[in-house]
C-alpha cells in the first residue's frame, strides 16, 4: 500500500522524499519578508511523525549544529515515518545573536500564541498550527542561558502520557522530571496530547562538542526507538542508564563580588553537603572572602560562568539523587564514550 503524501503549510511532500519548505515568519518593523526553512523527511514506510525544534532562543547555536549532524545520518530511502526539523525557530534572535525576539519577548513563554497579537504570539501560533499539531512526538533543543553552561540532560514531565518512555530512549546521564512551565512549547505540546522532551546541553553562542555529540546520539536513539531509523552504530539504541530525579536547586551567591570556583571541572562533578563550591571575593580587597556551600549531596548539572556575581545570582545548579554512586559512574562512562567517538 502506497503511503500518502504529507501535507504541511499547503505543501505536499511525496513518500520517499525530503523537502525544504519556507514557513513565513511575522515581518519585522521595516516590513522585510522573512521565511523560516522547515525540513521534512517523509519516508516510504509508515511510522510516527516527530518534530525537532532548535534555536527557540536565538543564542542557542549548539542546537542548530545538532540538527545539521542528524540530517547527515538520515537516508530517506530507508526511513520510516516523517521527521520535521526546524533548525532556526527564532530567526529574529539568531540574526541579532540574542536570546529573545526583536520585541524582547521570550518565545518559549509565548505558546500556544495567537493569530493576532505580538510578534512572539504570532510566531508561536504559526509553529503550533503548521508544525507541532501534525506530529505524534517532539524534541525541543536548548542550551544554557547566556554565561551559563549545562551538562547534557533532559527535562520531561512524566505525568504526560508517553513522555517517560520517550525520555528514557534518548539516553542522557540525567533526566529531570520537571513540571511544565506556562507558555512553553512543552506545555503547549502536552495540551495537544503530544509527548515532548527538552534537551539541555552546552552554553549560549558557543559550540560545545561533547554536548553536541550527546544531542545527536540522543535524537538518533529516539529515531531508533520509534523504529523510524535503523542503525548499526553501537552507540545508537543502547539501553538507557539515565538517572531520574525531580529534585534540583540553584545555589545562589551569598554576597556580591568576584566568583572563584573551587575547580575548573565542577560542571557534572560530584559534591557532598557542605562542600565549598566557590569563593566570592571582595573586588576592593577590604572584606573577607565568603564561601559558596553545597546544600546537599548531588551532581552539578549547571553553572554560571561569569566571573562576577551580585548577591542572589544563581551560580550552581545541583541535582540530588538517591543512588549517587551509580550516577557518578554513569556520567564518567557517558563522557568517555563521547570523547572516543
Amino acid at each position: 500500500m502506497t503511503r500518502k503524501a504529507f501535507v504541511i503549510a499547503g505543501n505536499e511532500i511525496e513518500p520517499g522524499t525530503k523537502r525544504v519548505i519556507l514557513f513565513p515568519a511575522p515581518n519585522i518593523n521595516v516590513q522585510v519578508k522573512i521565511d523560516i526553512p522547515v525540513h521534512v523527511f517523509h519516508g516510504k514506510k509508515e511510522g510516527p511523525t516527530l518534530f525537532i525544534t532548535s534555536a527557540i532562543h536565538g543564542d542557542e547555536l549548539d542546537s542548530i549544529e545538532i540538527i545539521r549532524r542528524v540530517h547527515k545520518n538520515i537516508q530517506i530511502k530507508n526511513f520510516s515515518g516523517t521527521l520535521i526539523t526546524v533548525p532556526v525557530v527564532n530567526i529574529h534572535g539568531v540574526m541579532m545573536q540574542t536570546r529573545y525576539l526583536s520585541d524582547r519577548r521570550d518565545l518559549n513563554r509565548s505558546f500556544p500564541g495567537a493569530k493576532k497579537g505580538t510578534l512572539a504570539a504570532r510566531l508561536a501560533h504559526g509553529l503550533i498550527k503548521e508544525v507541532v499539531s501534525h506530529c505524534d512526538y517532539g524534541i525541543d533543543l536548548h542550551t544554557g542561558a547566556y554565561e551559563r553552561i549545562n551538562m547534557p540532560q533532559l527535562r520531561a514531565d512524566f505525568s504526560a502520557p508517553g513522555t517517560k518512555e520517550l525520555a528514557e530512549s534518548f539516553n542522557t546521564p540525567v533526566i529531570l522530571d520537571a513540571k511544565q512551565r506556562d507558555g512553553s512549547l512543552r506545555h503547549a505540546a502536552s495540551d495537544l496530547g503530544i509527548p515532548l522532551i527538552v534537551y539541555e546541553g552546552g552554553e549560549a553562542l558557543r559550540f560545545n562538542e561533547l554536548c553536541i555529540r550527546a544531542g545527536v546520539n540522543g535524537i538518533l536513539n529516539v529515531l531508533h526507538h520509534l523504529k523510524m531509523l535503523r542503525s548499526s552504530d553501537p552507540h545508537i539504541g543502547k539501553k538507557s542508564k539515565s538517572i531520574i530525579t525531580n529534585t534540583s536547586r540553584w545555589v545562589r551567591a551569598p554576597a556580591s563580588g568576584l566568583v572563584e570556583p573551587i575547580s575548573r571541572d565542577i560542571i557534572s562533578g560530584y559534591v557532598k553537603k557542605g562542600d565549598v563550591l566557590a569563593h566570592i571575593h571582595d573586588p576592593f580587597l577590604i572584606n573577607p572572602s565568603i564561601e559558596v556551600i553545597a546544600p546537599f549531596e548531588g551532581i552539578v548539572i549547571g553553572q554560571a560562568l561569569k566571573a562576577m556575581a551580585t548577591e542572589g545570582d544563581a551560580l550552581f545548579h545541583v541535582a540530588s539523587f538517591k543512588k549517587i554512586a551509580g550516577v557518578r559512574a554513569y556520567i564518567d562512562e557517558f563522557r568517555e564514550d563521547l570523547i572516543n567517538q
